[in-house]
């Protein structure tokens, strides 16, 4: 019966001709190609994507700046993209306010009007001194205004949820194609009483309701507030939940709907 012979393998993937004879023979496997190139091939081509793509969410404003920087016809393909987004905007932004809820006009108003486009709805503070529904309701004609193809209603949460928790409010419903997509609970996830703008950007961009290149996220960014304008960008927004933490009201063993 014949027996198995052992080879001597120092290393494997070393270029030797002992090496070449025993992969020819199938007993050692192939040399793993070197990765370098491949990571070097890709490292380039991200770069040249980058450069690509450097105006990719540029304003028209913006545009206009880099005319002695930028190739003339190059800048103008991106006019012309730019322009065309406008124009498409112009035609989706129907809405532009916030506009108040009834809760019998709930199945219109939300569910189905989330087939068309993301609706948002905030269940907000029936009592004058919560800060985070003033500050909300601060915020959102801003938001609604310069996303028009989004729609912003408002509610007071008791007459939307019967008995719906204080603490609980403000709370912000993300409606598409007829379902919550997400719900945020206070903004305790985001910067607390001193959510701005931003913060509120950050969330639609996290939920979906806004591309990440979309070139609005850039109008009137130097116009935050340097309180609060970096805080919270790197945070993730916390899905459900009571989000307590800045401005929170509750304990932490309650129940959202307790």
């Amino acid at each position: 019966m014949d027996m198995p012979v052992n080879v001597p393998v120092d290393d494997p993937n070393a270029d030797t001709e002992w090496n070449d004879i025993l992969r020819k023979q199938g007993i050692i496997p192939e040399k793993p190609p070197d990765p370098e190139p491949i990571i070097q091939e890709a490292l380039i081509a991200a770069k040249q994507r980058e450069h690509d793509n450097r105006l990719e969410d540029k304003t028209l404003d913006e545009l206009d700046e880099l005319e002695d920087d930028e190739d003339e016809a190059f800048l103008e393909q991106y006019r012309q993209k730019r322009l065309a987004e406008l124009g498409d905007l112009a035609k989706k932004g129907k809405f532009g306010s916030v506009l108040p809820l009834q809760k019998a006009e709930w199945e219109r108003e939300v569910t189905e009007a989330s087939k068309e486009a993301w609706v948002v709805v905030a269940l907000t503070s029936s009592e004058g001194g919560n800060v985070e529904s003033r500050v909300l309701s601060e915020l959102l004609p801003r938001l609604a205004t310069k996303y028009p193809d989004m729609k912003f209603l408002s509610i007071p949460a008791p007459l939307a949820i019967p008995q719906y928790p204080e603490r609980n409010t403000p709370t912000l419903l993300f409606y598409h194609a007829t379902n919550i997509a997400r719900q945020v609970v206070t903004l305790a996830s985001l910067n607390g009483v001193r959510t701005n703008l931003r913060n509120l950007e950050i969330l639609l961009t996290e939920v979906g309701c806004i591309a990440e290149g979309d070139f609005r996220l850039k109008e009137g960014r130097e116009d935050e507030d340097g309180d609060g304008k970096d805080e919270g960008r790197g945070r993730g927004i916390k899905q459900g939940g009571t989000g307590r933490g800045t401005g929170a009201r509750a304990d932490e063993d309650d129940d959202d709907w307790d």
